[in-house]
This record gives structure tokens, sequence and C-alpha cells, in this order.
């Protein structure tokens, strides 16, 4: 068994397609059926169900899948960690980060970071705060940046609290709110709001909020990302919530301070266990001691 045919695999898992994953792999698809074959072979078992529309993990190909990550990525591992005993850091970077972090400058970090280790292949993947804990967790992700209420607290991976800050309002300029000069919640509740998805760490702030402060509130339009939220209060659609450090970034909205504000502490997390070279070499440029 060979890493290149795991990372064949992987690559056909991902892509759901011979042909895609040859091309990511940067072979001919035949090299890449072929070596995939062997692997069956060897196994004594078919990884993939194949007909002429699509193609899927067989349940062998599912119990093989996380193994054979797990194994690409010690590898990867196992050479960073060689180049970082003679003075190199090289490998692979995998960042988390909520639409809505406020208190690193990220692309500016990441640019930093990039010129300062050209050899470290960085990932970005944004998402909510609990599906990137547990990717750190799970060791798909190196570090992550998080956004969560203060009654809330990262389990099962290492944290530093970054920021603490309170939400604003936001709503478009001819809003019947625009004119005022704050708001508090029981006002907010009788409008209806763009929010993250319910069960997610941004939405659970205001929501957390409302509910201690006796409110209910209709929430209309859930949504992933912070861009489409703003679009939609511009579109005067409803009311949103975001984090005061985060909003100067958002021109063409009326900023409301809340008095009974919902707060959020932002975290940076990563693993329990040793962090790779590169990943303590990121928690190094931002001045956080990794604990090892």
């Amino acid at each position: 068994m060979e890493l290149q045919q795991m990372r064949y695999v992987l690559a056909v898992a991902e892509t759901g397609s011979f042909t895609r994953g040859a091309e990511r792999c940067l072979v001919v698809q035949s090299a890449l059926s072929h070596q995939i074959a062997r692997l069956e072979r060897e196994l004594g078992a078919r990884l993939f169900d194949r007909t002429s529309r699509r193609v899927r993990l067989t349940p062998a190909g599912e119990a093989f899948l996380p193994a054979a990550r797990q194994a690409l990525e010690a590898a990867e591992r196992a050479r960073a960690e060689v180049a970082a005993a003679t003075g190199e850091i090289r490998g692979r970077l995998a960042i988390g980060a909520i639409p809505t972090v406020a208190a690193v400058d990220l692309p500016r970090a990441l640019d930093g970071f990039h010129r300062a280790h050209p050899r470290v292949r960085i990932s970005l993947r944004s998402g909510g705060s609990g599906e990137l804990a547990e990717r750190v967790r799970q060791g798909t992700l190196d570090v992550a940046f998080l956004g969560l209420p203060t009654s809330t607290r990262p389990n099962g991976v290492r944290t530093h609290e970054l920021a603490r800050g309170e939400l604003v309002a936001v709503v478009e300029p001819a809003h019947p709110l625009a004119g005022e000069d704050d708001v508090d919640l029981e006002r907010l509740s009788r409008e209806t709001f763009v929010d993250f998805p319910e069960g997610s760490g941004g939405r659970a702030q205001s929501d957390e909020a409302f509910a201690a402060a006796g409110l209910v509130r209709e929430v209309a339009f859930e949504v992933s990302e912070a861009d489409l939220m703003i679009r939609l209060v511009r579109q005067g659609l409803g009311a949103g919530m975001l984090p005061a450090a985060f909003v100067p970034e958002v021109p063409g909205l009326r900023v409301l301070p809340i008095r009974d504000a919902p707060a959020r502490i932002e975290y940076l997390v990563w693993s329990r266990f040793h962090p790779s070279p590169p990943a303590a070499a990121f928690l190094a440029a931002l001045e956080i001691p990794d604990g090892t």
C-alpha cells in the first residue's frame, strides 16, 4: 500500500469523479484508475461503486477513507518535523475562521506568515464556531478563529482568548430605527431579523440575550455568511446583529449601539496535542504561546 494510492482514493472521494480526481493529482485518468484497482486487489475489497453517472464510496471505502487521511497527514507531519529540525518550516497549515473574525486582521496575518514561510501551504476554511472547533479536534484543521457567547467555552482544544466585545444592531439607512442614537432588545424584538443559522455560535449570542430578557423575535432569514446578511439588511428585509469590532468594515448601514447588548468572546483554538511546525510558527507569529 502506497501513500500515492491513498492520495488518489482521497481525490476521487472528494471530487466524486475519477476524471476530476486525476486532474487534481496531475496524472492521467488511466494511471489513477490502475493504481486504485491495484489497491483494491491488495485490500480484497472494492472502494468505489462506479456507474455511468456517478462514483461513490462503498462501505469498505467509507471505512478506508478516515485511516487513509490520517496516514497522509502523518506522513506530511513527519516531513514537516524533519524540515523543522534542519531549521526550515514547511508543510501544511489549515486554518478555520468564522465570517466575522475581527480580533485579528486575518488577510494581513496570512500575508505576513506566507512571506516569512513560503514553503508552507496555507489553506483557509470559513464556517461556524462549532464546526470549526470539531475540525480542530479531528485534526483536519490546525487552528481556528471562533466567536462564542460569554457562557460558552471551546472543549477538547487549547484556547487563547483574543478579544471580548458586544454586538450592535445594523439596519438600512431608511429604516425607522436609523434615526435613533441607540436601541434595546425589547425594541429590537419587534423587528424581523436576518441572522446566522439556529444552533451556530454566532446565532447563540443573540438568542441567549433575547431569551434572558424574556423576549421572542422572528428570524426570517438564516444565512451562513456575514456578506449575505449585510446584503439582505441593505435591502431592508430585516435587521441584523453583528460584532461592534466588525461593523467598521461594513459601509452603507446604520449602526446602533444596544443598551443591553449581547457579548461574545473571540478565541483562537488549536489541538491539545503537540502542534505541527507550521501551526507552532503561526501561533508564534501571532505572539501566542503554544504551551509546548
